[in-house]
């Protein structure tokens, strides 16, 4: 987002890609998704897709550290209400082993369950790339709808590719069925359109209402997906399913408690107002009346 807003103070125009800054905060993205992509394959896509949430408390402190934000109530309030929400994740998240075999995934890939998920998921994409390419439609709903319904195959593919490899390493060899191939183009092309739509948003609205609908509408697909694919809820009690879904209600809430009423910095303007240059007096109009009989001309005296 900082890279978007010094690219829009310039008076020439630059893609963001051009950016170094831009550059360096994807590459800082991409390492902190290391450690996701490794406790995929440790743990159910339940218990670390909505974990994401203390990413939301790490940059309200790092706002106020390195940006010299100050804290307020609120972020004292959400911070408490995704932490508590984050316990009863961790308590009840369903115990389901997490070794996934290559046959296991390909039975799990030509199950009905996922083929309808997928047929479902297809039709909704498309609709929603329609409004977004022939009617110009660039809602934020609409962005982080196409963001979400890619991550659903991202977190699929990322903990089959991450349990292939963790059993790989233990002696179980699994790199050579063709389905882990098929699982790592998968999860790329899906991380790559994630990237575009979520750049897009980025640039479009401000971050404090990007990450709370994408944080709930990413791990809303992300559980969804775990469900459906990996069936991580088949065998849970009613009781633990409730309290679940219970501490993923007060992540949310706290995301937005946390995101709610901050104030983002514009600087969308590429020149500096005269009336504001240090060491300078503003002593009369800058601009002269578009109405006078002399705008645009110099004004003779002696006329």
């Amino acid at each position: 987002k900082f890279a978007h807003l010094r690219l829009a103070c310039r008076t020439e125009m630059k893609p963001y890609y051009t950016s170094k800054l831009w550059w360096c905060g994807i590459t800082l993205l991409g390492l902190g998704e290391l450690g996701n992509f490794a406790a995929y394959g440790f743990a159910p896509i339940a218990l670390v897709t909505p974990l994401g949430c203390i990413s939301v408390i790490g940059s309200a402190f790092i706002s106020v550290l390195f940006l010299k934000k100050t804290m307020r109530a609120a972020d004292i309030l959400g911070g408490t209400l995704t932490v508590t929400g984050t316990y009863l994740l961790v308590t009840f998240v369903p115990n389901v082993p997490q070794e996934l075999t290559a046959r296991q995934v390909q039975n799990y890939l030509v199950s009905w369950p996922f083929l309808v998920y997928s047929i479902l998921e297809i039709i909704i994409f498309c609709i929603l790339l329609y409004f977004y390419k022939r009617k110009a439609v660039k809602h934020i709903v609409v962005l982080l709808m196409m963001v979400a319904l890619l991550a659903s195959l991202t977190v699929i593919a990322v903990k089959a590719v991450a349990s292939m490899i963790t059993l790989s390493a233990k002696g179980k060899m699994q790199l050579t069925y063709p389905v882990f191939y098929i699982m790592i183009v998968l999860m790329a092309t899906s991380c790559a359109f994630q990237v575009k739509f979520l750049n897009q948003a980025m640039h479009l609205y401000e971050v404090t209402a990007v990450v709370p609908i994408n944080f709930v509408f990413f791990t809303t697909s992300a559980i969804i997906s775990g469900v459906i694919f990996y069936r991580e809820f088949q065998s849970a009690a009613l009781l633990s399913v409730f309290m679940f879904l219970f501490g993923c209600l007060l992540s949310f809430l706290g995301v937005f408690v946390i995101a709610r009423n901050k104030k983002e910095e514009h600087l969308q303007i590429p020149f500096i107002d005269c009336g504001h240059i240090p060491g300078q007096k503003l002593t009369g109009k800058i601009q002269p009346d578009s109405h006078s009989s002399c705008y645009g001309t110099l004004n003779n005296e002696d006329d």
